[in-house]
């Protein structure tokens, strides 16, 4: 099969096609026909080895010391079941699905395994395979920290990052819940911010949402790169600060945040399960959540892709197709 190797750490022209053995399922695995995976900044950040300083030697030693460990990378898959190992109880070939893990998905190829145990299920009756594809990072990670924030209805939401792949899926889960959301986004992508839901758009360019005379119950900066100290400011008594992407600075200013002001703050990893990936098919399925795709390549321009992602400047997800037709 085709498959796209990570022959070391680098640019993403250290991406090569390469033919490689068709994986064959063991007992507890589903052999998945890929149609399309997406590139995630969590992919780029893998390929580049691009990690806080803090966590060089753990990541060398998890990720691979002078290359990728994981030589096929990506992290979500959307496709259909080809075969099935025997001890597989959940899915039969022909099934269409979706999947989504953060170290073992080699998601970049015409076929992958993946482990019913892992977190798969039958993907979105209504969206096609792109769409599929485009759905778990950003919004695995929305609803994670909108849930650990307790998000009720009629909370004022303020969404740091609204125009990326977690931040357009927080948007539209956060109106689901009912809040009052505003959103936080450069001026190329208010329209865009403003059709997924959001009742008021701040052009971070033009205004300082700090500055504005409002306050909220829960801030979530989704790309990590708002202002603790003015987030503090603006955040109610009882208030949640979540944050998405918190390296060990971030994450002891945040404590000495909370033991000072007595309010919530909250910077993890969202880990992804089988329930999250239901639950966002219930509500793709309802008409609740949309995904949002900036641009398809296909796997053949895995490099252009990771050249733009790279840039940090794209619109929900990239999305890339592997030779099938996108509808299911």
């Amino acid at each position: 099969m085709k498959a796209v190797i990570a022959t070391q750490y680098g640019a993403p022209e250290v991406l090569q096609l390469q033919e490689v053995a068709k994986p064959v399922p063991q007992a507890k695995q589903i052999l998945v026909k890929v149609h399309a995976t997406t590139v995630t900044a969590g992919d780029s950040r893998v390929r580049s080895f691009t990690v806080p300083r803090s966590f060089w030697l753990p990541a060398r030693l998890t990720l691979g010391l002078t290359k990728p460990k994981k030589a096929i990378l990506g992290m979500v898959i959307a496709g259909t079941v080809e075969a099935v190992g025997s001890a597989v109880t959940r899915f039969q070939p022909g099934d269409q699905v979706y999947a989504y893990d953060i170290t073992r998905l080699n998601a970049y190829a015409e076929y992958a395994c993946v482990s019913e145990d892992q977190a798969v299920t039958l993907k979105p009756a209504n969206v096609s395979f792109e769409e599929a594809a485009a759905l778990p990072f950003g919004a695995v990670t929305a609803l994670h920290f909108l849930k650990r924030g307790n998000i009720r209805r009629g909370q004022r939401v303020l969404i740091y990052g609204a125009s990326g792949s977690v931040g357009t899926a927080a948007v539209q889960i956060a109106k689901h819940f009912g809040a009052d959301v505003t959103a936080v986004c450069s001026t190329g992508n208010i329209e865009l911010v403003r059709s997924l839901g959001a009742d008021r758009v701040i052009d971070y360019t033009k205004e300082d949402f700090a500055t504005l005379g409002i306050t909220y119950d829960i801030i979530f900066d989704t790309v990590g790169t708002s202002s603790l100290a003015a987030s503090e400011r603006v955040l109610n008594d009882g208030g949640v600060y979540l944050q998405a992407v918190a390296g060990p600075a971030e994450l002891i200013q945040m404590k000495l945040a909370a033991r000072r002001t007595g309010k919530t703050f909250i910077g993890e990893t969202a880990y992804p399960s089988t329930e999250a990936l239901v639950d966002l098919k219930d509500l793709i399925e309802a008409g609740k959540l949309k995904p949002v795709i900036d641009r398809c390549y296909p796997l053949e321009q895995i490099v252009e892709a990771h050249r733009y992602v790279d840039q940090g400047h794209k619109k929900g997800n990239v999305v890339i197709t592997v030779g099938q037709p996108s509808r299911g």
